[in-house]
C-alpha cells in the first residue's frame, strides 16, 4: 500500500469511528434516543425533535456506508474510480471528499 493510500485509509477509518460514535449517541438498539419528561406538555415538539434526530441518524448512516465502501475499494484496488462511469475521480475531489463514489460529472 502506498503512503498516500495509507493516509487515505487512516483518514477514512478515523471518519468511520467518528460517525459510529455520532450514530450511537443518537440511537439505542436501533431506536432514536431523545430524553424528555413524560409529563412534558408539548408532545408535538418532542415528536418533531425525534423526527429530526431520525433524519440526522439516517444521514450519518449514509455517510458511514460511503466510508465503508471506500475502505473496501482501497482493499480491492478500485478506490478513486467513479461507480457510474469508471473514470478516475479527481485528486482534489478525493482530498475534499475521500469517501465520494462519484466523479464531478456524476455528483
Amino acid at each position: 500500500m502506498t503512503d498516500k493510500a495509507a493516509k487515505t485509509r487512516a483518514a477514512l477509518e478515523e471518519e468511520r469511528t467518528h460517525l459510529v460514535h455520532q450514530i450511537d449517541e443518537l440511537t439505542a438498539g436501533g431506536e432514536i434516543e431523545l430524553d424528555f419528561d413524560g409529563n412534558f406538555a408539548d408532545s408535538g415538539q418532542v415528536a418533531a425533535e425525534q423526527g429530526e434526530n431520525k433524519v440526522l441518524a439516517e444521514s450519518l448512516q449514509d455517510q458511514l456506508d460511503d466510508v465503508q465502501s471506500a475502505l473496501s475499494k482501497i482493499d480491492e484496488g478500485t478506490y478513486g474510480l467513479c461507480v457510474k462511469c469508471g473514470n478516475q475521480i479527481g485528486e482534489a475531489r478525493l482530498e475534499a471528499m475521500p469517501a465520494t463514489p462519484y466523479c464531478i460529472d456524476h455528483a
